[in-house]
């Protein structure tokens, strides 16, 4: 096998043949290293944590042989937290021209030039505010495609609130500004994938919810994703139950019988579906390990398990967008901001997500236009063995 191009009982293929298929394997890898992807970040509420992490981030000069960073912020909001960590050498650029963006350091993208009022740990209007002004930046760049990524640091839902962001978090704000019907919220860790039917509404009003045409939606997008994103050519999916014990044979609850097991049923039809399975039982025995997502009915019953498992190490992602959008599989941690005990570890990881998807999507769009690996199989097929004179 030569570049995952794999010669059966034909060692004498042409060495003309072998030559394209190396040189355009080459050639088109080479072409994806050149560029570096632009990853730019929302800074979150201005009181949490968000900026330590970005400073402690990119303060590994690793991580800018894999991406070029724009912070979309202030330089004042930057300089304010960097004094919080001495210990560390982070450097940066400001403009608001992306022609002069420096791709061997961080730039900051100056969304506003005022003083503002920072108070580290407190939930204040002013820490709301420009959390919204750093997103809606950084989504307008992603729209202008400026940028080829979005990891978003946590924002809390009370302080957002206005008429400019009638939104509970991210995740149905970027589903209104790309104008898709249905998205999907998506935590990732490795191998161990957890999607949501619904996300943060009320536990009283979840079963209103839950129906066929939701299940369905939400169970397609998490199936292209795990192509298209994550690498999987036939991904298998599990479903959990909304009721105990998955409702047990309709006994304790009729969402399972009527609505879930349908929907599962109508599913199989175009991928590999698994369910209901009990919640509790399933994340015991480790059934997770089985499958490459599962999708749970709301926010807690995935939530719980995901974080208790991922270690820190959880990523959250948005399926269903024309763009790549990651960010840490936690909030604006109040209680230690400005303290300089924030652990990057899951922002670091959000980065790494981004770049990876990025690529894939990039591999995947490649695999499915290149008319080389479409005509391989007929390439090599009709090829001829070379004769060997001898003399």
């Amino acid at each position: 096998m030569i570049y995952g191009v794999e010669y059966k009982n034909k060692p004498y293929l042409s060495h003309s043949y072998r030559f394209i298929i190396v040189f355009l394997y080459l050639e088109i890898n080479y072409m994806n290293m050149q560029q570096r992807p632009l990853i730019g970040v929302s800074i979150g509420d201005l009181n949490g944590i968000g900026t330590e992490l970005a400073i402690k981030t990119f303060s590994d000069h690793r991580v800018l042989e894999l991406c070029t960073p724009i912070l979309f912020a202030s330089n004042k909001v930057i300089n304010f937290y960097r004094k919080s960590i001495p210990d560390l050498n982070f450097n940066y650029q400001s403009s608001k021209d992306f022609t002069r963006i420096n791709p061997k350091q961080v730039n900051i993208y100056n969304c506003w030039e005022e003083e503002v009022s920072i108070i580290p740990g407190q939930l204040t209007e002013t820490g709301g505010k420009y959390a919204v002004k750093s997103l809606i930046a950084a989504v307008e760049s992603l729209k202008e495609k400026k940028i080829h990524g979005l990891v978003t640091a946590p924002i809390h839902k009370k302080n957002t609130q206005s008429p400019e962001f009638n939104f509970t978090g991210h995740t149905p704000f970027l589903k209104h500004a790309f104008g898709v019907q249905d998205v999907l919220m998506l935590m990732a860790a490795d191998n161990f994938r957890v999607g949501l039917v619904t996300e943060h509404i009320p536990v009283s009003e979840i079963a209103r919810h839950i129906t066929r045409e939701v299940i369905l939606s939400k169970l397609n997008i998490l199936k292209e994703s795990l192509i298209k994103d994550f690498g999987i050519d036939k991904p298998k999916i599990a479903v959990l139950g909304l009721n105990p014990h998955a409702g047990d044979e309709g006994l304790i609850g009729k969402e399972e019988e009527e609505i879930i097991k349908p929907a599962i049923k109508d599913a199989k039809h175009s991928m590999l579906v698994f369910g209901p399975f009990s919640a509790d039982a399933f994340f015991a025995r480790n059934q997770h390990q089985k499958f490459d997502a599962v999708l749970a009915m709301y926010h807690d019953q995935g939530l719980i398990p995901f974080k208790s498992l991922a270690s820190g190490e959880g990523v959250n992602y948005t399926a269903g967008l024309p763009i790549v959008r990651t960010s840490p599989d936690h909030g604006t941690a109040f209680d230690i901001a400005g303290k300089n005990k924030a652990d990057p570890s899951s922002f670091l990881t959000a980065i790494y997500a981004c770049i990876d998807i990025i690529n894939q999507r990039q591999e995947f769009q490649e695999n499915h236009k290149n008319p080389l690996k479409k005509m391989t199989s007929v390439v090599l097929a009709g090829a001829e063995d070379e004769k060997i004179e001898e003399n």
